[in-house]
């Protein structure tokens, strides 16, 4: 019986090097010479140090654009608040979505039960597997879900005949 997975899912190593590529760019940059703008990843989470609010925002907009070159989702990233660090500096945590928590899997099967499709969807942990007898339900599945307004970016992966 054919079928795939809804995921949520962002490479990593595609994310490191994002991230390497923006440590190198404040590196060289005239604007950051003497700031004491940072960045760093580890475990999921991005953490950004800069002079002030303007300085982080353009250490985010860095990243985003190194993003979008490594073909990543930039709403991937959870922007948390800037607050003050040590040594009259700012400090922002980025967080990666990882996933498709509860309440997205619940509403990604209430949208499919409701178009009345010839497909069942189930959750599975974190991530949603449809299944159908025929390759064309499947694709409009697939079409439907693209349309969905969510905050995170979702693929679809285990696509089986």
């Amino acid at each position: 019986m054919p079928s795939f997975d809804i995921v949520c899912d962002c490479d990593m190593q595609e994310m490191d090097n994002a991230v390497n590529q923006v440590k190198k760019e404040i590196t060289t940059r005239y604007d950051f010479k003497h700031s004491k703008a940072s960045i760093e990843l580890a475990d999921g989470v991005i953490k950004l140090t800069g002079d002030d609010v303007n300085n982080l925002n353009t250490v985010c907009e860095i990243l985003r654009a190194k993003m979008v070159r490594r073909k990543l989702d930039a709403k991937s990233l959870e922007y948390g608040e800037p607050e003050n660090a040590s040594g009259d500096t700012k400090r922002q945590t980025l967080t990666i979505k990882q996933g498709i928590d509860k309440e997205l899997a619940k509403k990604i099967v209430k949208l499919i039960k409701q178009e009345k499709m010839k497909v069942q969807a189930a959750i599975q942990g974190e991530h949603v597997r449809v299944t159908g007898k025929k390759r064309d339900d499947l694709q409009a599945a697939m079409a439907l879900v693209r349309q969905m307004e969510v905050d995170r970016p979702l693929h679809f992966t285990n696509f089986r005949d």
